[in-house]
């Protein structure tokens, strides 16, 4: 019987190991300039959330009225 091996993927180890790493580095590259772009944009964001609590606190005191 012919036994099986993969020998011929030993070739691709650099290969799939680069690919590997610059996924991986692609990946928290973004997450770390998502964190200093929110970080930097602190204000714009804190307005948005002001603006979005301001709306739903209208939208609730108009669905609550009881008189």
């Amino acid at each position: 019987m012919k036994r099986t091996t993969f020998n011929a993927i030993g070739g691709w180890q650099p290969f799939l190991f680069c690919i590997g790493m610059y996924v991986v580095a692609l990946f928290f590259s973004i997450f770390v300039c998502s964190s200093v772009f929110y970080a930097l944009n602190a204000k714009s964001a804190s307005k948005e959330a002001e603006r979005t609590a301001t709306v739903v606190t209208a939208k609730q005191q108009l669905a609550s009225v009881t008189h």
